[in-house]
């Protein structure tokens, strides 16, 4: 409010020493607003730490979870003896015996635990040819407290 606004509110006259006395307290009280209001602003400010920010260099692996069953990627050279109990052994048209891991179940190549395996893979051997994951087999282990442990295999695929 403007001083003549104050003096008519009062009912006083402009120059009145009781006039300047209010503008006073009013322009005080103005000042104490807006010294409250910066200083919660710094203070927040102040608060927000660098540290407190996440720069995604920590990330989360999903199969050290306790509901993620363990998830194993079984070297190529032992696929077939790993395969051999469900006998997925099959003659081709030449008359050679290939491993017919079509018929397993499929598992994106996309899952997080497989991608957990993948990254974990690759920080070992910055060798591996592009696409050295697709038409691999994972064991994955799930333990039951009823039905006790039980393996399954599942073949790595691109898409479904």
């Amino acid at each position: 409010m403007t001083v003549d606004q104050v003096a008519k509110k009062l009912e006083l006259e402009t120059g009145d020493a009781d006039l300047e006395n209010v503008m006073a307290v009013i322009r005080e009280q103005m000042a104490s607003r807006k010294r409250t209001r910066t200083g919660r602003i710094t203070i927040s400010r102040k608060a927000l730490l660098d540290a407190d920010i996440p720069t995604g260099d920590d990330r989360f692996n999903v199969l050290n979870h306790i509901l993620v069953p363990h998830h194993e990627l079984i070297p190529m050279d032992e696929e077939e003896s790993a395969l051999a109990p469900w006998s997925l052994s099959q003659e081709g048209p030449d008359g050679t015996t290939r491993l017919a891991k079509e018929l397993l179940p499929k598992i994106l190549i996309t899952d997080p635990a497989v991608q957990a395996i993948k990254e974990s893979v690759e920080a070992e051997d910055d060798e591996l040819p592009a696409g050295w994951l697709a038409n691999r087999v994972v064991r994955v282990v799930r333990y039951s407290r009823s039905a006790g442990s039980s393996t399954a295999f599942r073949l790595i695929v691109e898409s479904a």
